[in-house]
């Protein structure tokens, strides 16, 4: 596979460690691509300043406390759909010697937190009839709110997966995972309520937002996507650094690191 995230799954999902070296490298993809950073990426993000202390209608019967104890599921109550989740996004951003991938970065927890919330349940669209016809596959265009389009489009997923390997989507191989990716991508699997292609693009851009906004919304742990970039974080100003001819490195800093 060659770089991740770019209109082509082929940049989509990248190499195994050990077909790195045929490939495009994490570095050359962090260089190029266009994400602002820090602030809002998208519409996504004002859900997870109020869902951290939001009980969805669909919260989990179980803890599901995970990774350092500080993260558990709001809006998926199903395991299997999590799990889904977390092997599909790593394939998407996956782990390797530029540093870790989306479950690391903790990415899956701030697509459950912004699902829990507004951008979630599409509160500020208008969802209701008469509906047209439109064939624009770049935008988002469904009756289904985006909290019903992840679980539809992982389910849809899973389903495909025990078509075609008798194995549930999180327990097959990469590439075969890659596979399944691609036909979405491409808009080639069916799926109710709305296209697969835009359930794919929905589930890629949340994983760019995941890896890349302030850890106040619940991804980019330890800031670690900002240190891939050597992006300081969302400062003030540069008053004492705007004149330096030479490069100014600077450790990273979070919206949660200002004290009011």
């Amino acid at each position: 596979m060659t770089d991740k995230n770019t209109k082509q799954t082929s940049d989509m999902n990248k190499q195994d460690p050990q077909q790195q070296a045929d490939g495009m490298g994490r570095r050359k993809f962090i260089k190029n691509t266009g994400l602002v950073l820090g602030g809002v990426i998208g519409g996504s993000l004002f859900g997870g300043l109020i869902t951290n202390n939001l009980k969805s209608d669909q919260t989990s019967t179980d803890t599901n406390v995970e990774d350092d104890g500080k993260d558990a599921r709001i809006f998926f109550n199903r395991k299997e759909d999590f799990d889904v989740l977390k092997a599909a996004v790593e394939r998407i951003y996956p782990e390797d010697d530029n540093g870790p991938g989306a479950i690391w970065l903790g990415v899956p927890y701030f697509i459950d937190r912004q699902l829990a919330g507004e951008f979630g349940q599409n509160g500020k669209d208008y969802m209701q009839g008469p509906f047209k016809e439109i064939n624009n596959s770049e935008r988002y265009q469904s009756r289904l709110n985006r909290g019903d389009m992840m679980l539809e489009g992982l389910r849809t997923m899973n389903q495909v997966s025990l078509k075609k390997h008798d194995k549930r989507f999180h327990e097959i191989e990469g590439d075969q995972q890659d596979e399944i990716l691609k036909a979405f991508e491409d808009g080639k699997e069916k799926m109710r309520g709305a296209s697969s292609k835009s359930f794919f693009q929905l589930l890629r851009q949340m994983t760019i937002e995941g890896a890349y906004a302030d850890p106040l919304y619940g991804g980019n742990r330890d800031m670690m996507g900002w240190k891939m970039r050597e992006f300081p974080g969302p400062r003030p100003a540069y008053i004492n650094d705007i004149e330096s001819e030479e490069f100014v490195k600077q450790e990273p800093i979070s919206l949660k690191d200002y004290q009011p």
